[in-house]
């Protein structure tokens, strides 16, 4: 059995369930959304990106490169004041099954010139002319044949939507967290020197699927670190490459890798990051343990604090003062990010927006931080991990659970 960090943890007064009712999860999802349409004077939204289709709506799609269906993709169109978006698929069979039947249709082509006259029909007969819509992704004969209507980016109303999450969407997090980890378990055990990159991936996305997993949300990654960044690809940033795109590279004795993946379960993101050493007979340096453990007190002086009415900037100067005053993640990245049917979304700490931004954003329960600090020792590689918790009633529960092995100290 598989512990739960979360047991006793309330959002909004609400237990975290062991397991998401989706139907419930959906609906008031989906209540968020008309919320924030009433709330920002919206009329309605026209969504093409699968993160955006699922979301509304909650239907399964097979997964594909960079989340795009090409020509066979879902539209998801949502009216303000209606209790069910509208669902134009090819893909029937992911349809959730109290989903009402006449809101299902036919596949739109709207990357088509001869199929956008479907599309701007369905949009006609929905929408009155200057009517305000909400998109996030628009194609070429969408932009010439769609002009009689006020277009804007749909995440000022699904960030806002997607932002506080419901008990049962932090239930699907954690579910889909636990199933990361237990392939990463799987591949972890598998590693020695003289495999090859490639075969652990194979390892951790056939573990995967045989768990449940619906969809590979981020390729594995089992980056290789340099002991010095010049001795690393070369950044236009300046900073460390990273991440990396995994190849048929051969792990050797010694190498210190930065692990990263994440899926997609019940239409949720996972994401898991550790710092593995390849190695016959582990022998850690200490300066290896250090570096382990100033990540770990980085990690804990935020989480010390983590509670609701705390804002990310007191979050990011708690992590840099257990730092020694030097901001431990990368300039390119953040220290924490959000997950949900994304795999980084809001919220978003320490990233280029700046202290404003971080000031300005206020934890509250139902957010889920992504904790990512980098610690990098110039000369002797470094080390990176992930952790996920949700921000609760009263603090914070913890959401992942894995091993940090090789160190040998439990999340």
């Amino acid at each position: 059995m598989v512990e739960d960090w979360s047991a006793g943890a309330t959002i909004g007064g609400r237990p975290i369930p062991a397991l998401p009712d989706m139907a419930r999860l959906r609906a008031e999802r989906y209540a968020k959304i008309q919320d924030q349409l009433e709330a920002q004077g919206v009329d309605g939204l026209v969504l093409l990106g699968s993160a955006g289709v699922a979301h509304t709506t909650g239907a399964d799609a097979p997964g594909e490169d960079a989340g795009k269906a090409g020509l066979f993709r879902a539209v998801s169109v949502v009216l303000r004041g209606q209790s069910s978006p509208h669902l134009y698929t090819p893909f029937l069979d992911g349809v959730p099954p109290e989903f009402p039947a006449d809101h299902v249709h036919g596949p739109l082509f709207p990357d088509l010139d001869d199929g956008i006259h479907e599309l701007v029909d369905a949009l006609s007969a929905y929408f009155p002319a200057g009517a305000r819509l909400g998109v996030d992704e628009q194609t070429h004969p969408m932009l010439r044949a769609l002009d009689r209507f006020e277009w804007s980016d749909s995440s000022a109303v699904l960030g806002a939507a997607k932002i506080i999450k419901t008990p049962d969407e932090v239930s699907a997090i954690r579910e889909a967290q636990r199933i990361t980890e237990q392939a990463m378990e799987s591949a972890r055990e598998a590693l020695r020197p003289g495999m090859r990159q490639t075969e652990l991936s194979g390892i951790f996305l056939r573990r995967i699927f045989e768990l449940g997993a619906t969809a590979n949300a981020i390729d594995p990654i089992w980056q290789v670190m340099t002991a010095t960044k010049a001795e690393g690809p070369w950044t236009t940033h300046g900073d460390l490459a990273y991440p990396i795109s995994t190849t048929d590279q051969i792990l050797r004795e010694g190498d210190v890798i930065w692990v990263d993946a994440g899926i997609c379960h019940r239409g949720y993101a996972s994401d898991f990051g550790r710092t593995w050493i390849t190695s016959s007979h582990l022998n850690l340096t200490e300066r290896q343990r250090s570096h382990f453990e100033r990540w770990c007190s980085i990690v804990a002086a935020a989480r010390d604090i983590l509670k609701p009415g705390v804002s990310a900037l007191e979050l990011g100067r708690a992590a840099i003062a257990a730092n020694d005053g030097v901001k431990p993640w990368m300039e390119h990245f953040y220290l924490a990010h959000g997950i949900g049917t994304d795999s980084a979304e809001m919220p978003l700490i320490g990233t280029d927006l700046g202290e404003g931004f971080d000031g300005s954003l206020i934890m509250a329960p139902g957010m889920v931080l992504v904790f990512e600090p980098v610690i990098w020792d110039e000369g002797y590689a470094g080390y990176r991990s992930e952790d996920i918790v949700a921000v609760t009633d009263t603090g914070w529960a913890q959401l992942s659970g894995l091993r940090y092995d090789p160190f040998e100290v439990v999340a």
